[in-house]
């Protein structure tokens, strides 16, 4: 495929605030999580809202998991398993069990601070390692032409055929299988630890702090 490892132009603002976004993001996570703990501590959640969350979460952890088994970064182009779907499954992962717990507390202002978040950090971020896939990869923009950034198709994408008739790749083949190896070198199960303690955050930390407060009396 011709050009296909010409870099895009970038324009330097975009450029300099995604070097910002890369340093940034895990520091404004912790004011999310912060943000998070003072809502619930302002209110307590419903055992409605936390059940309908979980609609969000599991799904959501289960992407992230179903995709950590499938990608090899830097090493080829992944395009199988949910990688036939959409382009980015573990931000989508993320953004439903960012949802999820938003839904949890009901909190329109962690909703909104989630959403913030995802269009300042996480759109450059995906952006910068889309261009990245491009010049490193020249598969990676007829993948693109087949399966969607996030929003994810309802069938797998067939891309080797797709590379077949386009003439840029016919050897390739749209095989790949789950491995828990790889699950596991990735270390997703933090994400399943990590909403666990959420959960019980949410069931338990007020009522904890409550009896340590009259405790103190």
């Amino acid at each position: 495929m011709s050009g296909a490892n010409t870099p895009p132009k970038v324009r330097p603002t975009q450029w300099r605030w995604e070097r910002v976004a890369r340093r940034i993001r895990v520091p404004l996570g912790f004011v999310v999580a912060a943000l998070y703990v003072f809502e619930l501590w302002r209110r307590a959640p419903e055992p409605v809202t936390i059940a309908w969350s979980l609609a969000l979460v599991l799904p959501g952890l289960w992407l992230r998991g179903y995709a950590a088994g499938y990608v090899k970064k830097n090493r080829e182009l992944t395009r199988t398993g949910p990688y036939a779907y959409t382009r980015n499954p573990l931000y989508l992962g993320s953004i439903l069990i960012a949802a999820g717990f938003a839904v949890a507390l009901l909190s329109w202002v962690v909703a909104a601070a989630l959403a913030v978040m995802f269009l300042l950090i996480y759109v450059p971020v995906i952006a910068s390692e889309e261009r990245f896939l491009r010049t490193t990869f020249s598969e990676f923009d007829a993948y693109c032409r087949h399966v969607p950034r996030l929003i994810p198709r309802l069938t797998p994408a067939r891309v080797s055929a797709a590379f077949t008739r386009s003439g840029e790749d016919s050897s390739e083949t749209n095989s790949g299988n789950f491995s828990f190896a790889l699950y596991l070198r990735h270390r997703e199960y933090n994400s399943a630890i990590g909403a666990t303690l959420l959960y019980l955050s949410l069931l338990f930390l007020r009522p904890t702090l409550a009896l340590l407060g009259r405790g103190l009396r």
